[in-house]
């Protein structure tokens, strides 16, 4: 393996693992791209957006045999993508809604993933169901989950999770202790799984790019190239350096969330899709703030609440309220903290306080807008169109049916093409990682014997790359130096920081903290502490000068005071003032 850790030489496409989304791979995926302004060198399809619906239709479109490019005008997942309750789930909520179809087509995602698709980033995890009511409720709610966990089995595949079970009070307070004793009178124990979602990501666009599929992030698109009434590309804009071009392709999908409404707007008003972005927020807390085994869902006037165990922490959410300020960076206020606090400690023994929470992070969710006034009861189904010639819109949808959303609007794109496109494969084809994932993972205590870490490292490792883990250590033999954990963030080590340069896109620090590792939420100073360490290791690699290294750290400890600012806002209007204090990205020097 190359010295991965050292110089631009690093960053050369062919020099490292397959997929891997170095710098100077993505400098040849830009040169793909522009010479498609050749004649008879056009795409097939070019992608708009990288959260998780356009990374997988990038991977669906790829490996149907197609030539794909995919651009993201910020980081992989930085938007919707990173932010969501990090669940595979159905919803059991769309059962009460009698939203059927919905609740079995999540449920045959969530098999596929853990079994096939992505058993190293998607898990099963146990939840209870606390029954308040003596008589009626049990019944009622035991042939809701029965349901659910029947539907899961209609796809053919087995559904990944063991069954439910019903616990009466002392069953429920040994699962779960720190419960009140008058909050239940029993419960219901259910499993869903749950996943890294900005990880997925990252490894969907790794494997649609091992396929050849040509991924670039940082690029924006300014305009849509037209020939009459038909788009035939679009204009982008290298966020890193200035530079605008023009990439041309047979058919361009829309797969930008809760920006749907902008980038439609580019090409035409008519036959719309409409996106209504509806905010929800959540807390994570560390793991010992109070005993319990199991994760649960709560009842609320409005939603459902979930606490979902998170390694050494919990993760509590979410709200569900509109939005209608800055996109980019959705604020929590302190109104949204106090919601879900109140609500938690409903059933809490010891009340969690402001004390308690180690991150808070919002999302959007991008909602297909209807006549109802109330984000909860929009629908979570997805639509695919084509409002013009060459341009296919995806819209709506939940996380867990990315791959169903991907098939949908590539399949939508691939009728207009004159030649005849195999069709979908996605659920056949495991992710970068997932291929020797148990094996590596039976073998954990050898592979820590042989780097000479601790065995919870290699799991660490393993649940985070899968069978790639492997070229983690790989840096660390190479340079023993990155065996060490990042400061405030005792989970990950500096060679992380190092592989999520050179094999995961990684361009900016906050890239780093935000989403190739989660310590801007899971870290009490959220990051502030590993800062210098992340920048020097990424500059390195980068070739920042030291002006661009300071210029790192300084915009990452101005988001981490402007989202610690913003969520004491007492509402939306003035912690989104409070947050968009600070410019989303630091162009490069």
């Amino acid at each position: 393996m190359s010295n991965v850790a050292g110089g631009p030489q690093a960053g050369s496409p062919g020099a490292l693992s397959p997929g891997a989304l170095s710098p100077g791979a993505r400098a040849a995926s830009i040169d793909v791209l522009k010479a498609t302004a050749e004649a008879g060198k056009e795409l097939d399809i070019l992608i708009v957006g990288g959260g998780v619906v356009g990374a997988g239709a990038a991977l669906d479109a790829v490996t149907r045999g197609l030539t794909v490019g995919i651009v993201e005008a910020r980081d992989w997942a930085s938007g919707t993508s990173s932010r969501s309750s990090k669940l595979i789930h159905g919803g059991l909520r769309y059962l009460e809604m009698l939203d059927f179809g919905l609740v079995q087509e999540a449920l045959q995602e969530r098999g596929l993933l853990i079994q096939q698709i992505a058993p190293h980033l998607v898990r099963p995890v146990p939840f209870l169901y606390p029954l308040t009511r003596r008589v009626w409720e049990r019944p009622y709610v035991g042939a809701g989950i029965m349901l659910y966990d029947t539907l899961g089995l209609t796809s053919g595949h087995s559904r990944g999770v063991p069954m439910h079970k019903h616990l009466f009070r002392r069953g429920t307070l040994r699962a779960a202790p720190s419960l009140k004793d008058d909050a239940f009178v029993g419960s219901i124990r259910y499993y869903d799984a749950q996943v890294d979602d900005a990880r997925l990501v990252v490894n969907l666009v790794r494997t649609a790019a091992h396929y050849g599929a040509h991924a670039v992030n940082r690029v924006r698109v300014v305009d849509f190239l037209r020939e009459g009434e038909r788009v035939v590309g679009a204009k982008l804009e290298n966020q890193e350096d200035g530079s605008v071009f023009e990439v041309r392709a047979k058919q361009v999908v829309n797969a930008t969330g809760v920006w749907t409404d902008e980038t439609q707007a580019m090409v035409t008003d008519r036959g719309q899709l409409k996106v209504r972005a509806s905010k929800g927020i959540h807390l994570v807390v560390p793991r010992d703030r109070f005993q319990s085994t199991v994760g649960l869902i709560l009842r609320t006037e409005k939603s459902v609440l979930f606490v979902i165990p998170w390694g050494r922490h919990w993760i509590i959410g979410t709200t569900d309220t509109d939005w209608k300020l800055d996109k980019a960076h959705p604020a929590a206020s302190s109104k949204d903290i106090d919601y879900v606090l109140e609500h938690v400690n409903k059933v809490l023994k010891r009340p969690l306080t402001r004390e308690d929470v180690e991150g808070v992070y919002a999302g959007l969710r991008p909602l297909l807008a209807g006549e109802n006034d109330s984000t909860a009861k929009l629908s979570r189904e997805h639509v695919v169109a084509h409002p013009v010639p060459g341009l296919v819109v995806v819209a709506g949808g939940k996380f867990t049916t990315y791959r169903v959303m991907a098939k949908d609007a590539v399949d939508e794109a691939t009728r207009a093409m004159d030649e005849r496109v195999p069709s979908s494969c996605t659920e056949t084809i495991p992710l970068l990682g997932a291929e020797g994932f148990k094996a590596a993972w039976n073998r954990r205590g050898r592979s820590a014997e042989e780097a000479g870490v601790h065995v919870a490292r290699v799991e660490h490792l393993l649940n985070r790359y899968g069978s790639m883990a492997h070229e983690v250590l790989e840096l660390i033999a190479e340079q023993p130096e990155l065996g060490n954990p990042l400061p405030g963030a005792d989970d990950y080590l500096a060679a992380e920081v190092v592989y999520a340069t050179t094999h995961e896109g990684a361009r900016h620090v906050h890239d780093v903290l935000t989403r190739r590792t989660r310590i801007s939420i899971e870290a009490w100073d959220r990051g502030v502490s590993a800062v210098p360490v992340v920048a020097k290791l990424m500059g390195e690699i980068l070739g920042w000068s030291e002006a661009q290294r300071e210029s790192e750290i300084r915009h990452y400890l101005a988001r981490v005071e402007a989202e610690r600012l913003s969520q004491q806002q007492p509402d939306d209007e003035s912690a989104d003032a409070a947050r968009m204090g600070v410019d989303d990205i630091v162009p490069l020097r």
